[in-house]
């Protein structure tokens, strides 16, 4: 039996139905239709009055400018065009071409006609019109509106509402400071444009040029044409036309001027080198005269021959004094550091006659000493005479040996200057050599060029006395002969499409932001596995909401009839008849939970069963409410803290049409409502009264932000949980899955109180979770 129920409440997978949303649209079909009828008559007010637009276009071709006369060349060989397509587009939409056309046409100045409701633009005024003002004149825009009466004139400043009269039809007939003068045309009737008013718009040179380049449109035809079409959106065709045909003329000339001009340079330029390029080869000659003289050179190569063959003898004789130098030095050397009875090296290479015979003599003194010393000993009068003898020749050998070194030093920087000199002579004949051949390159480069600027003066010449056209006009400006704009079938189209999507939009955002539970398709989209068994109709309007009389056949014990009897399919089927235990939860507080357990219990007694119903709600009760009852009066905390008291003594009949029913109020609000239905006293009481009464109704606190109902939730036999339409948010049904899915909350089921309370699916309630709670023990 379980097992059928749950099939019927599950259902199948989750699907489309678009009947449903068809329908749910169709209920606001009212919106569509005052939509669709809105639209359409803005839509015709819209055709009735909206300025026509017409399209104007004309095509040219541009030229090569490669057509002209020169001499041949690789493009010309070849026939490739040189023309850049996108650069001419660039070019014929650029602000200064179009600066141009607004200046010859005097485009910042735009008139218009008033019509009884439409104003139009108009290409001139039909007066004879003289504009006073300058263009560059205007730094802002002006405007003013002219009346033709049958007396006259009337100018009216719109921007500083001055009124200037005029008699005669004529603003020459007296002062003014008007940027303009108009007077009758002499060609149109004065019953033509009597009564009617002209306006005359004054903008800056800039202002109009923007306006006009961001309303031509310049494209290619094809891809591989060379034609360009121009084209341009407007009220007045005639001002249209005109505007393109000044365009292509100003670009056209544009271009002439600038093959010209290019011509014109290339001729002056190349006459100014002429003259430059003659002195510039005579002061080539010159310059290589001069090099010849200044560095003394008849032919480079015999004079670098000769500079390195002295610059080798040079270094030979450095190489020579360097030698005697270094000698010297090391004589000098040996003679401080031997000692006494040392001789000195003899020929070893001094080119110095005096200095050899000092040491040859030197040598024979020393030896004549040591002969002496060992015959005679060292105080013999002889022997000094030999010692102080060799001492001055020792003396003598060193002075000399300074003198000589010294004049061998000064030789020797001499001849390192003169070879310096040599050097740099022979390192400079590669420079000079690289200096004349570029004063030879510089002749030939000279002599080259001249040829050439005569070849191209001569081409700049032809090609100025001949400059064609730089474009060729293949259509002059046309308009449509019918507006582009506004189109009657886009615009009705749109206006319908814009009836019916406006409000669908509209209702769809309403849809779409709606998070507000509605009915047991929004559980179903949010888990299958849990049934709902029950729809309590909205019946806020109606006094009487308590199931008082078992035999009420009112939609209200009806729905509650139904939901008792599925209580009973989800109830488990135990061995033996003990009392089954229900609990009514929710998320938040205000969706129905105290109202909803306190009229299904109201269903079970109604068939004559035993029911107790328990307000274990110790936070916030409300079952005193609806029994009118004191809030304080003993009950389940009482219970739960005193251990001598008996939950019998706590018992409340609060109906008398219900003999079967009893209620337990919560009592006292305890500080700490958690550790009392945890201390063992609320199972024990649960277990007593299941072997009591046939049904046992717990209205338990919320879920959200207390821990009171999952405290005891194991002692349930099924949790049903309360949601409500039109209040309960559809994220909060994930939370209440997840306490089915994680055990907390045991043998679960929904049931939807307040069903159909707003066809509109208002959004008159708070968000959020505001249930008066002081503490929250968990």
């Amino acid at each position: 039996m379980e097992n059928q129920f749950n099939s019927n409440f599950f259902g199948e997978e989750d699907k489309i139905d678009v009947k449903q949303i068809v329908r749910q649209y169709l209920s606001h079909w009212p919106w569509f239709v005052i939509a669709v009828v809105v639209s359409m008559l803005s839509a015709y007010i819209y055709l009735r009055y909206a300025p026509r637009i017409f399209e104007t276009y004309s095509k040219i071709k541009v030229l090569d400018e490669s057509e002209g006369l020169e001499l041949p060349t690789s493009a010309f060989v070849f026939n490739r065009s040189n023309i850049n397509l996108e650069n001419e587009i660039e070019i014929i939409s650029s602000y200064l071409i179009m600066e141009r056309v607004v200046r010859e046409l005097n485009l910042n100045t735009v008139f218009y006609e008033e019509g009884t409701i439409q104003t139009k633009q108009i290409e001139s005024l039909p007066l004879d019109y003289n504009q006073i003002i300058k263009p560059d004149s205007i730094s802002k825009t002006l405007s003013y509106k002219i009346q033709v009466t049958d007396k006259g004139f009337q100018v009216i400043n719109i921007d500083t509402d001055k009124v200037l009269k005029f008699k005669g039809h004529s603003t020459y007939t007296q002062n003014h400071n008007l940027p303009f003068n108009v007077k009758l045309n002499d060609q149109i009737p004065l019953s033509d444009i009597v009564d009617t008013a002209y306006n005359i718009v004054f903008t800056t040179v800039k202002e109009a040029t923007l306006s006009l380049k961001s309303r031509i449109v310049v494209e290619a035809v094809g891809d591989r044409s060379d034609i360009l079409k121009l084209s341009i959106k407007g009220e007045s065709k005639e001002l249209s036309e005109k505007t393109l045909n000044t365009l292509t003329t100003v670009f056209n000339n544009d271009g002439i001027k600038d093959r010209q001009l290019v011509s014109e340079r290339t001729v002056d330029f190349i006459d100014n080198r002429f003259h430059f390029l003659a002195e510039e080869l005579d002061s080539i000659e010159i310059d290589r005269q001069e090099f010849k003289q200044d560095n003394r050179i008849v032919d480079i190569q015999t004079d670098a021959q000769i500079g390195i063959e002295q610059r080798t003898k040079s270094e030979e004789e450095v190489f020579a004094l360097e030698n005697q130098l270094e000698l010297s030095k090391l004589l000098t050397n040996s003679l401080t550091n031997q000692t006494e009875s040392d001789l000195l090296p003899a020929n070893i290479g001094i080119e110095n006659v005096s200095i050899n015979g000092l040491i040859s003599d030197y040598n024979t003194a020393v030896i004549n000493r040591d002969k002496l010393i060992r015959s005679g000993g060292e105080n013999n009068p002889m022997v000094q005479l030999a010692i102080a003898e060799v001492q001055n020749l020792k003396s003598s050998i060193d002075r000399s040996l300074k003198a000589y070194s010294a004049q061998v030093t000064a030789s020797l920087n001499q001849l390192k200057t003169k070879n310096r000199r040599l050097a740099g002579r022979v390192s400079q004949i590669p420079e000079q050599e690289r200096l004349f051949k570029a004063i030879d390159r510089q002749q030939k480069i000279k002599e080259s060029l001249y040829l050439l600027l005569l070849q191209k003066r001569e081409e700049a010449a032809i090609n100025l006395a001949i400059t064609e056209p730089s474009i060729k006009e293949v259509e002059l400006a046309l308009s449509s002969m019918r507006p582009i704009s506004p189109k009657p079938t886009i615009v009705y189209a749109g206006a319908l499409l814009a009836g019916l999507l406006i409000p669908f939009g509209v209702l769809y955002l309403i849809f779409m932001l709606d998070t507000k539970l509605h009915s047991k398709d929004d559980i179903a989209e949010v888990t299958t596995q849990i049934p709902v068994i029950g729809e309590i109709p909205d019946l806020r309007k109606k006094k009487n909401i308590i199931f008082n009389d078992p035999n009420d056949r009112s939609p209200l014990a009806e729905s509650f009839r139904i939901l008792s009897s599925n209580v009973d399919y989800v109830l488990p089927v135990k061995e033996g008849e003990k009392g089954k235990i229900i609990y009514c939860t929710s998320t938040i507080k205000g969706e129905g939970k105290t109202y909803v357990s306190l009229n299904l219990s109201l269903a079970l007694s109604s068939i004559n069963k035993k029911v107790l119903l328990i307000g274990a709600d110790l936070r916030n009760p409300q079952i005193h409410t609806h029994i009118s009852e004191d809030k304080q009066k003993p009950g389940l905390s009482n219970y739960l803290h005193d251990v001598d008291y008996n939950w019998q003594d706590a018992l409340i009949s609060g109906f008398d049409k219900h003999p079967n029913h009893r209620i337990i109020l919560s009592g006292s609000i305890p500080p700490n409502p958690a550790h009392l239905l945890t201390n063992g006293r609320f199972k024990k009481l649960i277990e007593e009264a299941r072997e009591i009464y046939d049904y046992v109704v717990v209205d338990t606190a919320p879920t959200i932000l207390v821990t009171d109902t999952m405290l005891i939730s194991q002692l349930a036999d099924v949790t049903i949980y309360i949601t409500r339409a039109n209040y309960t948010e559809k994220n909060l049904l994930k939370f209440s899955k997840d306490l089915s899915e994680s055990g907390k909350l045991k043998n679960m089921a929904y049931v939807i109180n307040s069903v159909g309370a707003s066809k509109s699916q208002g959004y008159g309630y708070n968000y959020g979770y505001n249930y008066g709670y002081g503490s929250a023990d968990s």
